[in-house]
């Protein structure tokens, strides 16, 4: 027999987008009370499972939730990155998670059930024991799940691996014993550089790397992604500039790149791939001593000594190991209202920066009763893979912050708040170049937004 627990909401996935909703609907309602479940043993998502050198690709403060700084809002001091905005690593990102659910326990208004399955209704599974945990039919579901990503230590390779082949996930290279005579880095997305600027930082010869890029990227400058406002509404005036005055999504994209916003490793390739995550120069540079790339499309197989692609095929190095960084990572399903009468379905709200999203949303859903409202001031966006995914991304996204922003209680409650990249922190003393940038976004957006849409 089910035991049944008591509950306002049952949030579905302990990562970034549930533990963002549960912070910010538990510190802004009265008595609601949250049910976290998850598959994994303890909060944090695949944070828990990700490669042991990996670190946050963007500012600390832009991550986690609310009520709690990820880190101490520092600058680096020293490093290639001095100056910029600190960035958490994996054992400290996991360590955050598990103080923020302790606080969360603490209020005596959330439980938590790790190692569980979720049936699609209204029970949950413990994976350890066995038992049946049911909720209400008053109980409101939170899909915090919907785009969780896929990473290499949870799926095999999407390739056929014939014996005698070495092949293993990124997160396995921290433990390798013998050093093969070349790497071959399958993926064209983050963890592949990731992957790349770890073997090289460690001594690797770049040219006993071969990089397996089927795609090829833009990425963001790290340093115009800064919580310091006239550093990021600077950004977001080159880029609605940069959109405005262009003649073409592809125009565009070169136009950033002159503002300084885009990069992209190779200039001789027009990159196909716009997920934009954010590097920095140093890493850049690292990245372009790889000259061994392999662009004929994805990978169908490895065998001993030889790569098939979908293009064609290369030879390898005998003995050469292959990196698995080729998972989905985000995910881009259809999007979908995140209030329904189902289910609460949580989704990025402005372009980019989730732990927001979801922090936005648990807070309207403490603050509103009515679910055509808090659709109509925070809707989803999505992420970007494609050129024109980017488009469609930074249109909702921008739709979307105008909404929430013309909203006095929520644009107050956001300014408040650390994950909002574009909060002007009270007492903020102003600049010129803030001053300037918010110029150029009152003049360059409207038409930017008409360009995005006629892009998408």
């Amino acid at each position: 027999m089910a035991r049944i627990l008591q509950a306002d909401y049952l949030v579905v996935g302990a990562g970034a987008l549930g533990m963002g909703f549960a912070d910010a609907l538990v510190d802004h309602s009265e008595s609601a009370r949250v049910v976290l479940v998850d598959r994994r043993s303890g909060v944090g998502g695949h944070w828990l499972e990700a490669y042991p050198f990996v670190r946050l690709h963007q500012s600390s403060c832009f991550y986690g939730v609310a009520s709690s700084l990820l880190g101490g809002g520092a600058l680096q001091t020293s490093g290639p990155e001095a100056g910029l905005q600190e960035r958490a690593s994996q054992p400290e990102i996991v360590a955050y998670y598990a103080r923020v659910l302790d606080r969360l326990v603490g209020t005596g208004r959330v439980d938590f059930l790790p190692d569980s399955d979720f049936d699609g209704h209204r029970t949950v599974t413990s994976r350890v024991t066995g038992e049946h945990v049911e909720v209400s039919e008053s109980c409101r579901i939170v899909n915090a799940h919907y785009l969780a990503p896929t990473i290499p230590a949870e799926v095999p390779p999407p390739f056929a691996v014939s014996e005698g082949a070495r092949v293993l996930p990124v997160n396995d290279l921290v433990g390798l014993e013998d050093e093969p005579s070349q790497y071959v880095v399958v993926g064209s997305g983050k963890t592949a550089t990731d992957a790349i600027v770890w073997l090289l930082a460690r001594g690797t010869d770049p040219d006993a790397i071969c990089w397996v890029r089927p795609r090829d990227p833009w990425m963001l400058d790290r340093a115009r992604v800064q919580p310091d406002p006239s550093i990021f509404f600077g950004l977001a005036a080159d880029l609605m500039q940069s959109v405005a005055v262009s003649s073409s999504l592809e125009d565009a994209f070169l136009r950033l790149e002159d503002a300084g916003v885009m990069l992209r490793v190779d200039r001789s390739v027009a990159p196909t791939m716009a997920k934009a995550p954010t590097l920095a120069r140093w890493e850049l540079d690292e990245l372009r001593t790889v000259e061994d790339v392999v662009r004929h499309g994805h990978v169908r197989s490895v065998s001993r000594g030889r790569l098939d692609l979908s293009d064609g095929s290369v030879r390898i190095a005998e003995d050469a190991l292959v990196v698995h960084c080729a998972a989905d990572g985000l995910k881009n399903p259809p999007l979908v209202p995140i209030w329904r009468p189902a289910d609460i379905t949580l989704q990025p709200v402005r372009a980019g920066f989730p732990s927001f999203g979801a922090a936005l949303a648990g807070y309207v859903e403490a603050t509103r009763t009515d679910d055509v409202e808090k659709n109509r001031v925070c809707g989803p966006s999505g992420y970007g893979n494609s050129l024109q995914q980017w488009a469609a991304m930074n249109l909702l996204g921008t739709r979307n912050a105008q909404a929430f922003s013309s909203e006095p209680a929520i644009k107050e409650w956001a300014d408040g708040v650390a994950l909002n990249p574009a909060r002007v922190p009270p007492g903020h003393p102003g600049s010129a170049a803030l001053d300037d940038a918010r110029a150029r976004l009152a003049e360059h957006t409207a038409p930017a937004l008409a360009k995005l849409a006629a892009y998408c």
